[in-house]
C-alpha cells in the first residue's frame, strides 16, 4: 500500500520516457534525478487515476533569487516502480540538520525513541538529506509524520511535539492507521472540542469529526 510522502524509485527506462516527455523547463531537473537515482515522493492525486497508476512529485529547491518552489508532477504505472520505502526516519536526517537546531533535534529524537513512538520526516529537511541540495532556508519548517496506534501514543507524542515546538520550527501531520492525516497543530487545537479537522488521504481532502479519527485508533488498540 502506498501512502502520501512515501519515497519511490523509478527504473532507468521509466526515467528515459519521463525525460523524453518533459517540458524544456523541467528536463534538466528530471535528468539530474535520474542520474543520481534520487526518489520521487507519493503525492495526493487531485484527479482520479487508474487503479494501476500512482501520482508522484519532484520538488526542487527554492530558487536562489525568487524563492519560488517548483514542483513537477508525474504519473507512473505501479509496475514501473523499481522500489519504494516509507519517509525517512527522523533520526536519519542528522546530516542535514542546521547547527542551530542540533541540540533540540537530538533531544527530540531521544524523547521519541524512549517513548517507542514512530516519527518520520518529509519536506525540505528530508529532501536536503537525500540530495544534498539547498532546500532549507531561514523560514523552513521541520515537517514530521507522527504515526500513533493507540490513544495513549497519540497523547504522549502530541505532548512531546508541543514541547519541542518551542525550540524547533515543527510542522507536519499525525497519520492515523487508516492513512488519513491531520496537521498536528490543527489537531492540538481541536482534539478537546467538537470541531472538525481537515483530513488528507491519497485521493481526498475532507473535514472529519475528531471522534471519527479517534475511533480509528480504537480499532487498532
Amino acid at each position: 500500500m502506498f501512502c502520501r510522502h512515501n519515497r519511490v524509485w523509478l527504473s532507468s527506462s521509466v526515467w528515459q520516457r519521463a525525460c523524453g516527455a518533459a517540458s524544456p523547463a523541467h528536463l534538466s531537473a528530471l535528468q539530474r534525478w535520474a542520474e543520481n537515482d534520487w526518489p520521487l515522493v507519493v503525492r495526493r492525486s487531485e484527479s482520479v487515476l487508474p487503479a494501476d497508476s500512482l501520482g508522484l512529485g519532484l520538488a526542487l529547491p527554492p530558487d536562489a533569487q525568487t524563492g519560488v518552489k517548483t514542483r513537477i508532477p508525474l504519473t507512473v504505472a505501479l509496475n514501473e516502480i523499481a522500489r519504494h520505502e516509507p519517509p525517512l526516519a527522523f533520526s536519519a536526517v542528522a546530516s542535514a540538520v542546521p547547527s542551530a537546531w542540533q541540540a533540540a533535534y537530538i533531544e527530540l529524537v531521544h524523547e521519541f525513541d524512549v517513548a517507542q513512538l514512530e516519527l518520520r520526516v518529509y519536506g525540505s529537511l528530508a529532501l536536503q538529506a537525500i540530495t544534498g541540495l539547498p532546500y532549507l532556508t531561514a523560514t523552513s519548517d521541520v515537517d514530521v509524520l507522527f504515526s500513533p496506534r493507540t490513544h495513549a501514543q497519540l497523547q504522549q507524542g502530541l505532548q512531546i511535539l508541543q514541547t519541542y515546538s518551542q525550540y524547533l520550527p515543527l510542522d507536519g501531520e499525525i497519520v492515523f492507521p487508516s492513512g488519513r492525516a491531520v496537521a498536528w497543530k490543527e489537531w492540538a487545537n481541536a482534539a478537546n472540542s467538537s470541531h472538525k479537522v481537515m483530513a488528507k488521504s491519497m485521493t481526498h481532502l475532507n473535514l472529519m469529526n475528531v471522534d471519527d479519527l479517534l475511533s480509528d485508533l480504537e480499532r487498532q488498540a
